[in-house]
């Protein structure tokens, strides 16, 4: 069963495929009506589950015209619809879920939510989303890259402020592609010293920099994500804000970076609070591309997922 949980969880030779998969399937649709199907149609008559305990854009609309261009079918599921882990034991849900569908994509808060998913499906599992990590994410984001500017592989890539889940994917993937990371935040909200050590163990340089600029120079690429995640507290907003205020993406912080440095966003993001409005709307930044790749890399992800 092959499962798309987390990139450090996945064959780095697997990984490389994937990224290679997904820009030949963007060319492959390039001019098309995005309601075209594709010229192969690996999802025929497949029927995909798309769950959404968590909100979402660019993961619901993605994985939704991913699957349809490709010939599948889905069906969209909230958490408020589902007995998911309250009327149902995950295991359970998993296990039906199996008898009706061909593959599950789930976007979540707990990672035991996935995992047990994961371990009681019948059916291949991808992760849309966890408390814990945003492979999906870090895959889109490669492909960008690599399309500017070529292979990550002994890159440096800077992350600015929290260490929350997508840092975390970020850090699976230094050692798993080959780039070096450095993480600039304050220190109550460094990512997971597990994380960390994992990609030393796999190769990659991670620094822990205090001093932003410190921290981005000589940096190919810079990324930055919501001071405030959908699951924080509001009472976390204004300790947050303060914590991480010095560590706002500006474009006096840009030109500490190596000139042809790229600025990445996850999206949705927080105009001048993160990321001013000129380094979102400036020449360095391909926050749009990203999003956009986000359909491109998850159909390689499926592909690979169904060996289609």
């Amino acid at each position: 069963m092959r499962h798309f949980l987390d990139i450090n969880k996945t064959d780095k030779a697997d990984l490389t495929s994937m990224i290679s998969e997904a820009h030949r399937i963007k060319m492959a649709r390039a001019g098309q009506p995005k309601g075209a199907l594709d010229d192969e149609q690996p999802l025929k008559d497949q029927m995909v589950a798309l769950i959404f305990e968590k909100p979402s854009t660019r993961t619901r609309v993605s994985f939704d015209v991913g699957v349809r261009q490709m010939g599948g079918q889905t069906m969209v599921l909230s958490g408020s619809e589902m007995q998911l882990g309250h009327g149902e034991t995950v295991a359970d849900t998993a296990r039906v879920l199996s008898r009706y569908v061909d593959m599950i994509m789930i976007r979540t808060f707990e990672e035991a939510t996935l995992l047990e998913m994961a371990e009681h499906a019948d059916v291949p599992v991808i992760n849309g989303l966890t408390n814990r990590s945003h492979p999906c994410q870090i895959m889109a984001d490669i492909l960008t890259y690599e399309e500017h500017r070529g292979s990550i592989a002994g890159k440096k890539v800077v992350w600015a402020g929290d260490g929350n889940n997508v840092c975390a994917s970020f850090l699976h993937a230094a050692g798993q592609f080959g780039f070096d990371l450095t993480f600039t935040g304050p220190g109550v909200l460094d990512p997971e010293q597990v994380f960390i050590d994992e990609a030393r163990a796999n190769g990659a340089t991670i620094e822990v920099v205090r001093d932003p600029v410190q921290a981005v120079d000589g940096a190919d690429l810079v990324v930055a994500d919501t001071w405030v995640s959908m699951h924080d507290a509001p009472s976390a907003r204004e300790r947050r804000h303060n914590l991480l205020r010095p560590y706002q993406i500006n474009d006096e912080l840009m030109a500490h970076a190596k000139p042809d440095a790229l600025f990445m966003h996850c999206l949705p993001a927080h105009r001048e609070e993160e990321v001013t409005n000129a380094v979102m709307d400036g020449p360095q930044s391909v926050i749009f591309d990203e999003a956009e790749n986000r359909l491109h890399a998850q159909k390689a992800v499926m592909r690979w997922c169904l060996g289609a």
